[in-house]
């Protein structure tokens, strides 16, 4: 496991619905919130913005949407590793069910990963799925049911109990995460009460009156939960 994965983490990830000023603002935000809180944070930004949140923020892990498995040389249009290593990047989603990879793809960016020290966050839409990227010993695995993205709706407890097990009894080097539909602190405090390690979302933040505020609230319930364990 990557020694700079720590644990509890959130995510805060804005997919494209900020960019450029709008993202940094509230980058500069979570990078507030990991100073005060010393929670890990990963913050997801476009790719084009990523040395601009790099440059402008000291505490945060700076995190790509997406990355691909190819090396220096040919690959018009594809995500290389080492360029984004080099603009910033500590952490990458991979397989996001809004940009899938077959399995053998996203085996072999997991080991470029691996290669660059960039943190791994695999995603996975079901337990048996979860189980099966585990194998693959990326850094992080997202266990999500595809159809909760978005909804405001958490899992039901018994998924999250049961996910949670299975990745850890597959591989217990990988961290466990489970985020879909979260929205609020609360959230965060029953998902991590209920075994994860760290949660995170897009919407809940976004949507919020204050998203710097609904940031720190959900840093600071994942680690209560994570102190009541």
């Amino acid at each position: 496991m990557n020694e700079k994965a720590k644990v509890p983490f959130l995510v805060v990830n804005p997919k494209n619905y900020l960019y450029g000023e709008s993202s940094l603002e509230l980058a500069k935000a979570a990078d507030k919130v990991a100073e005060d809180t010393g929670i890990q944070i990963y913050f997801t930004c476009p790719l084009v913005d990523v040395r601009l949140i790099k440059e402008n923020t000291k505490n945060l892990t700076i995190t790509s949407q997406s990355i691909d498995s190819l090396t220096p040389g040919r690959g018009m249009a594809q995500i290389l590793p080492e360029a984004l290593k080099e603009a910033g990047v500590e952490a990458t989603f991979i397989n996001h069910a809004e940009s899938p990879k077959t399995f053998a793809e996203l085996s072999r960016t997991i080991k470029r990963c691996k290669e660059l020290g960039i943190i791994s966050i695999a995603c996975a839409d079901s337990t048996i799925e979860a189980q099966s990227v585990a194998l693959m010993d990326p850094d992080i695995i997202i266990a999500e049911p595809t159809d909760l993205i978005g909804t405001g709706q958490i899992a039901d407890d018994a998924y999250t109990i049961e996910t949670v097990k299975k990745i850890r009894d597959t591989n217990p080097n990988v961290q466990p995460m489970i985020a879909s539909g979260v929205s609020t602190a609360e959230d965060c405090y029953k998902i991590v009460k209920l075994g994860a390690v760290g949660t995170g979302c897009t919407s809940g933040i976004l949507n919020a009156p204050s998203p710097a505020l609904r940031v720190r609230e959900m840093a600071e319930a994942i680690i209560k939960a994570t102190n009541e364990k």
